[in-house]
C-alpha cells in the first residue's frame, strides 16, 4: 500500500499573472499535494494584466484566464481577495499557517523623472495614468485634463506608446475593447491633436518593439511623423532583421507628407525633460538636446548639449519604467528596485542568509522586464527552489492547522471575497458589455464588493 502523498500548505501574495503561473504551476502536483491560498488586496484577479495590458489589447490577458482556470481545477486553491498583507494581516499570520509564502506583489509604482515641476496639476505618473484609462480602483478619480492640443510622453517603450495610441485613438475604435467608461468619455471629448513622445537616445535605443511601432504607423486618421535627420544622425548600433525593420518603418514614415486635417503623433530622440514648465498646472516642458556617444563596450550614452527648448503642452505622462513598492515585513533593495533573493527564495540583505519560508516570483524578483509570458519561467525556477525545500526538510511546518485560516481571515477582514465572489463580478462586467466589449470593468471597491455579494 503506497504512502499518502505530503501535504504543503502555500500562500501566494497577488493575483496577477506571476501569481497565477505559479499556483498553476503547484496544482498540477500530486505529491507533495500543494493546496493553495491566493492573497489578493484588491476583490479581483488579473494584476497587471488586467490593469496594465492597454484596453485594445485586451486579447493578450486571455492567457491569464486559462493559468487561472488550470489552477482552480485541481480543487486545491482558494482566493481571499479584498485582503491587504500589512493591513489586515501580516507575513507572520502567513507563514503560521503555511509552510511557505510566494510573494508575487509586482511593481505598480512609476519611476520619477526628478525634475522640477513634476508636482504640477496635469503631471502624470505612466503607472497612474495607465490605471485611470484600465479602471484601476486606485486611479479611477485621476483627474486627466485633455483641454489642450498637444500632450507630452516623455520615454518611448511600449508602455509610452500604448499611451499615445490611446490619447490619439477614434471613439469608435472603443466600441471592441475594455477601456474603463470614465476614460472613454473623457476621451471623447479630447481636445489633443498632437502628442509627442521624447526619447533620450537614438531611434535604434528606443525601448518600443516594431508590433507597436508598426500599429502606431497603421492607425488611421492619425500622422505618425519622424524627423529623417535624427534617422541619420544617430548610431544604428544593431543591425539585425529587427533594427532593420525598425529603420524602414520610421524612414517609410518621414518620407510620407503631413496631412493637416489629421492627428499628429511625432517621435522625438535624444531629447530629455529638465523641467516641467507652468504655475500650478502644466503649461509645457523643457527640452535639451543630446549627443551621443557610443562607449568602448557597445553602450549607446546620451550627453545633454546645453541647447534648450520649449515646448508647449497641457498634459505629460512619463512613462521611464515601473518601480516596485517595499513589500510589508520583507528586506528590499531600494537601488535595485527587488527584493534581494538566491533562485526565488528571499535573502534578508543581498549576500546574507535565506529567510526561511519566503519566496518571490515576477517583477519584484527580477525587475519590471519581460512580457506576461515573461513569468511562466520564473515561476518554475521559484517553484523548484520552494519543493527542492519542502524536500529537503528545510520548512518549518505550519504552527496554526491550515483548515483554521479562512476563520482566521474572515476575522480580520470581513468583507474578504472568496472565489466565488471573484467569479460573480466576472460574470457581471462581461454581462454588461455592449455589442463587441469583451467586459465593463468596475472600477470601484464598493461596487465589486455589491456584485460580489449578490
Amino acid at each position: 500500500m503506497s504512502a499518502a502523498p505530503r501535504r504543503l500548505d502555500v500562500a501566494i501574495v497577488g493575483a496577477g499573472p506571476s501569481a497565477l503561473y505559479t499556483a498553476a504551476a503547484l496544482a498540477r502536483l500530486d505529491d507533495p499535494q500543494v493546496h493553495v491560498n491566493l492573497i489578493e488586496r484588491l476583490p479581483v484577479i488579473g494584476g497587471l494584466a488586467r490593469s496594465g495590458v492597454a484596453p485594445d489589447h485586451w486579447t493578450r490577458r486571455q492567457v491569464i484566464d486559462a493559468y487561472e482556470t488550470l489552477a482552480r481545477s485541481s480543487g486545491r486553491l482558494q482566493f481571499f481577495g479584498n485582503v491587504d498583507v500589512g493591513r489586515d494581516i501580516t507575513i507572520a499570520d502567513l507563514l503560521a499557517h503555511h509552510h511557505a509564502v510566494i510573494h508575487a506583489v509586482g511593481a505598480s509604482g512609476s519611476q520619477p523623472l526628478g525634475i522640477p515641476g513634476e508636482d504640477l496639476d496635469g503631471c502624470h505618473a505612466s503607472s497612474r495614468f495607465v490605471g485611470w484609462y484600465n479602471g484601476h480602483p486606485d486611479d479611477a478619480d485621476l483627474e486627466v485634463r485633455l483641454d489642450h492640443e498637444r500632450a507630452v510622453v516623455v520615454g518611448n517603450g511600449n508602455v509610452a506608446l500604448d499611451i499615445a495610441r490611446i490619447l490619439l485613438r477614434a471613439d469608435a475604435d472603443w466600441d471592441r475593447s475594455d477601456i474603463a467608461p470614465h476614460a472613454r468619455a473623457a476621451l471623447a471629448d479630447s481636445r489633443i491633436r498632437e502628442v509627442c513622445v521624447l526619447g533620450r537616445r537614438g531611434p535604434g535605443q528606443a525601448a518600443f518593439t516594431n508590433p507597436e511601432l508598426l500599429e502606431l504607423a497603421a492607425l488611421p486618421d492619425v500622422h505618425l511623423d519622424v524627423d529623417a535627420a535624427e534617422l541619420t544622425d544617430a548610431p544604428w548600433t544593431d543591425t539585425g532583421f529587427a533594427a532593420t525593420l525598425r529603420r524602414r518603418t520610421l524612414e517609410a514614415c518621414a518620407r510620407a507628407p503631413a496631412t493637416p486635417d489629421r492627428k499628429r503623433l511625432r517621435l522625438r530622440f535624444c531629447v530629455s525633460p529638465v523641467e516641467i514648465l507652468g504655475q500650478t498646472r502644466v503649461e509645457g516642458v523643457r527640452l535639451v538636446r543630446n549627443r551621443l556617444a557610443v562607449t568602448d563596450d557597445g553602450r549607446v550614452r546620451a550627453e545633454p548639449l546645453g541647447e534648450t527648448e520649449d515646448l508647449p503642452a497641457g498634459l505629460v505622462v512619463h512613462a521611464v519604467g515601473y518601480r516596485a513598492q517595499p513589500p510589508a515585513g520583507l528586506p528590499f533593495d531600494a537601488q535595485a528596485g527587488v527584493v534581494p533573493q538566491w533562485e526565488g527564495r528571499v535573502l534578508r540583505s543581498a549576500h546574507g542568509e535565506v529567510m526561511a519560508g519566503h519566496y518571490v516570483v515576477g517583477w519584484i524578483k527580477r525587475g519590471p522586464r519581460g512580457v506576461i509570458g515573461s513569468n511562466k519561467s520564473c515561476a518554475a525556477q521559484t517553484v523548484r527552489a520552494l519543493l527542492d525545500d519542502f524536500a529537503a526538510g528545510r520548512l518549518a511546518a505550519p504552527e496554526r492547522p491550515a483548515a483554521s485560516f479562512e476563520a482566521f481571515v474572515q476575522s480580520r477582514q470581513p468583507e474578504r471575497v472568496c472565489y466565488r465572489g471573484w467569479r460573480a463580478i466576472d460574470r457581471h462586467e462581461r454581462a454588461q458589455a455592449q455589442a463587441a466589449q469583451p467586459r465593463r470593468k468596475l472600477s470601484r471597491v464598493d461596487e465589486m464588493l455589491r456584485v460580489a455579494r449578490m
